[in-house]
Parts: C-alpha cells; sequence; structure tokens
C-alpha cells in the first residue's frame, strides 16, 4: 500500500513538516509498505492541490492536523472526496481531541487517535485486505459513526521505534529536527501535551525517553548520510532528567559538537548544567515565561515558579553564553489588564535576547477549553473561525478583544524595539527599514 501525508500549510511555509507522519512513514515502511509526503503551500488552490496529490496515486491519504491546521485540511480533503475515494485517516492533536467533529466533515474516513505508527500499520493492512470495505474495531482508530475507540499502550520500548524518515521533514540547510522522548509530566493548563498523557491514564506513565545510544546513533545516521549543520531537540522540556542530560552533553561533545536548540522549564535547570549544555554545543534555550503575573502562572496555568526563578536563569542562561528567548501568552482566561502589565514588568527584567508573544487561543483537549467552554467564553461557532493567535476567539468578563489586540500590538512595538537596538550604530535606514519589516511580518503570521 502506498501512503500519501499531506503537510497542509496555514499562514507560511517557513516550519518543519509534522514530526508524527515522519515516524509513521518509517514504521510501515519497515512493514513492506510505501510512503511520501505532499506539501500544500498556503497560497495553492484547493485546485491544484488535489492535481498535485491525485498525481502521486495514493491508497490511502494521512494528515496531521492541528487546530491552526483544521480549516484550510478540512476543504482539500472536501475537495479531494469530490474527485477520489480515497480513504483518509487524520490524526494528530485536533483529530485526537475533536474526532467527532473531523469525522463529520466530508472526506475524513478515520481519525487516529494518540500514538500513530501501530495504529496505522493495522489500518492500511486491513484496507488492503478489503479494499473498498470499510475497517471497524481497530483500537486508536475511530471509523466515521462509530463511537470513540478503545486506545492501545504506549509503545514500549521506545528505542524500538525506527528513526523518523528524513524525507518526510522537509528539513533544509542541515538543520535537524530530533525527539528525544514522548509524553510531559507538567500539568499546564494551556496545553495539549499533558491532556496527550492523560489519555492513556488507564496504562503506565506516558512519559519515555529513549536511551543515550538511540539519539546518539540516530544523529550520527544523519550525519553521516548528509548535512548536520544544527540540531532542534524538539521535546517539550528537554532538560526534564538532569542526570539523563548530563551524560548526553558529555557524550554529544564529544562525538558531535554541532550547535544546538531545545526548551527548558526555569524549574529544571542550574548553572552547572546550563555549563555542561554550553560545553557540548547549546546555542540557544526558549523558556515559557508565560505570564509575569505569579498569580495567573500559579492559579490559572498550574506553574508554580516564582519571578525570581526567572530572573535567576535567564541570568545564568547569558552567562553561560546561550542565548534565551522567552515565550509569553495574552489574554489567558482570568487574566487582567494589571496581569498583563507585570508580564511587560518582568519581561524589562529579563532582557531576552528575543521572546515570542502570543494571544491565547483555547485549543481542544486543555483544561482551559473545557474552561471557557463551561464558563461561556467560547463562541458556538468556535470551530469555524480561524485557530490563530493574532487576535481572541473568547468572550471574557475582564479583557475585551479589542484592549488584547492593543497588547499584541505593543508586545510587537517591544519587539520591534529590542531588535533595532541590537543593530550596529552605523546601520543605514534600509536596513533597519528590512527589520522592521521582518518584525511586522512576524506578528501578521502568528
Amino acid at each position: 500500500m502506498h501512503i500519501l501525508f499531506l503537510e497542509v500549510d496555514h499562514e507560511s511555509d517557513w516550519a518543519v513538516a509534522a514530526i508524527g507522519p515522519a515516524f509513521i512513514a518509517a514504521y510501515l515502511r519497515q512493514h513492506g509498505h510505501t510512503a511520501a509526503l505532499q506539501r500544500i503551500p498556503f497560497d495553492m488552490s484547493v485546485a491544484d492541490s488535489v492535481e498535485a496529490i491525485i498525481k502521486h496515486d495514493p491508497d490511502v491519504i494521512g494528515v496531521s492536523l492541528t487546530s491552526r491546521q483544521w480549516l484550510r485540511a478540512r476543504d482539500l480533503i472536501c475537495g479531494i472526496r469530490e474527485t477520489r475515494d480515497i480513504p483518509v485517516v487524520a490524526g494528530g492533536l485536533h483529530a485526537t481531541f475533536e474526532s467527532e467533529m473531523v469525522l463529520a466533515s466530508p472526506g475524513f474516513d478515520y481519525a487516529c487517535l494518540g500514538e500513530g505508527e501501530e495504529p496505522m500499520l493495522e489500518l492500511v493492512e486491513a484496507l488492503a485486505g478489503r479494499p473498498g470495505e470499510p475497517v471497524r474495531n481497530i483500537r486508536n482508530i475511530r471509523a466515521r459513526g462509530e463511537p470513540a475507540p478503545e486506545l492501545r499502550a504506549p509503545f514500549q520500548p521506545i528505542d524500538r521505534l525506527p528513526f523518523m524518515a528524513r524525507d518526510m521533514l522537509d528539513e533544509r540547510y542541515g538543520v535537524v529536527h530530533i525527539c528525544t522522548q514522548r509524553g510531559c509530566p507538567y500539568p499546564c493548563t494551556y496545553c495539549a501535551a499533558r491532556q496527550f498523557s492523560d489519555l492513556y491514564g488507564s496504562y503506565a506513565e506516558y512519559g519515555r525517553r529513549r536511551s543515550h545510544e538511540s539519539v546518539l546513533q540516530e544523529l550520527a545516521e544523519v550525519r553521516d548520510n548528509g548535512e548536520l549543520n544544527y540540531v532542534l531537540f524538539l521535546d517539550d522540556t528537554f532538560t526534564i532528567n538532569r542526570k539523563w542530560v548530563k551524560t548526553f552533553c558529555q557524550a554529544y561533545g564529544e562525538q558531535f559538537g554541532v550547535p544546538f536548540s531545545l526548551h527548558a522549564r526555569v524549574e529544571t535547570v542550574n548553572q552547572r548544567l546550563l555549563t555542561q549544555l554550553a560545553e557540548a554545543g547549546c546555542r540557544h534555550i526558549v523558556y515559557g515565561v508565560e505570564s509575569g503575573s505569579e498569580r495567573v502562572r500559579r492559579d490559572i496555568m498550574k506553574r508554580n515558579a516564582p519571578n525570581q526563578r526567572f530572573v535567576d536563569v535567564f541570568q545564568w542562561t547569558k552567562e553561560a553564553g546561550i542565548l534565551v528567548t522567552a515565550n509569553y501568552i495574552i489574554g489567558t482566561p482570568g487574566e487582567t489588564s494589571n496581569d498583563i502589565e507585570e508580564t511587560i514588568a518582568l519581561h524589562d527584567l529579563l532582557e531576552p535576547d528575543d521572546f515570542g508573544y502570543f494571544i491565547f487561543y483555547p485549543y481542544p483537549g486543555t483544561s482551559l477549553f473545557e474552561l471557557c467552554r463551561e464558563r461561556g467564553y467560547l463562541p458556538d461557532n468556535y470551530h469555524e473561525l480561524p485557530a490563530n493567535h493574532r487576535r481572541s476567539i473568547l468572550d471574557l468578563p475582564d479583557l475585551t478583544r479589542d484592549e488584547i489586540e492593543l497588547y499584541y500590538r505593543r508586545f510587537t512595538e517591544l519587539r520591534l524595539e529590542a531588535a533595532l537596538k541590537r543593530m550596529p550604530e552605523d546601520a543605514d535606514a534600509a536596513a533597519r527599514a528590512v527589520v522592521k519589516q521582518d518584525v511586522y511580518r512576524t506578528a501578521a503570521q502568528l
């Protein structure tokens, strides 16, 4: 069977493709099937997209969905079904937590809930054995018109999974993406990672980490087969286990030393660990600050680190020679204008090298999505509204949408101001105009 995975760009084409299909494609190939990727650029029409897809002559189409991709993917799959009757499987976070809604849309036949390697293999082989007939009763696979399925246990041991199929990732310039673990133990209410773990609540802890040997072998294969210029570790929190990280840093520094970036939480690092990361090649760390209000972080987001911890860790990270990026969320339910002012005040203290800022969006599967629905903050037609981080879709009691948008513009100006300050004093007007254009373009695509 030939499986075609679609990567549906929604507003830009700068991002790496979804990693789920890269894992699944490798697993399917290991079992004798073929797989390919078709990227759908954000400016490609439905008709042209369908034509490009049909050229692959797929037996099955798979599409990994985030909420941000949903509206465009829905229209695309509908267009495919009007042309060809090819089984379509949706996966990813949106399909996992909104499977009923996804399957109610024309063209979608199956939704894969949770991990997809084993379920997709079972589904593909069932479809091959019964062409044209619907397939039911596969764990993790929900068929159109059927109830949510039973879930199988998370894949164990994780080292047995084949390495991601690199041709499915659309990587460029030797910038390589690596996952060392699955699952996240933290209860952040705005993020679906914890809910993904809770989905498997009847089983043992969902979180699993690969061995050092497995990760290093994958990197060696990438280096031996192509370019390895920079590594982006995609784990939600790379630094969860300091002992694991310490051992990894020593081996990675000796065998590779290629610069890399990661995501961390301030509770999981100290000065010594940051020094070890820097010595191994770490050049950039992203920390989720989210809010400068300790009340918002503690009571709403379920994040307990005090502001002083952020100040200390940002300082230690800079002293280690690592670039630091902060991420902030604006317009979280329960947040007030005073809370956002506290975020700006903390930002001034942190002085990150760069920062991201995102208007809160209630992603299905998160605790805050359920809160918004229960309290009437979520409009009835939320699934018909674009999921982006530029404008709130919520009807909040403490902040209006216009007020939240004004703060978004204020953060944009803060980022522009910081970017211009980093420029050489002798930079001409043309160079400054380019920086200004880049900041505004980024703000328009979030």
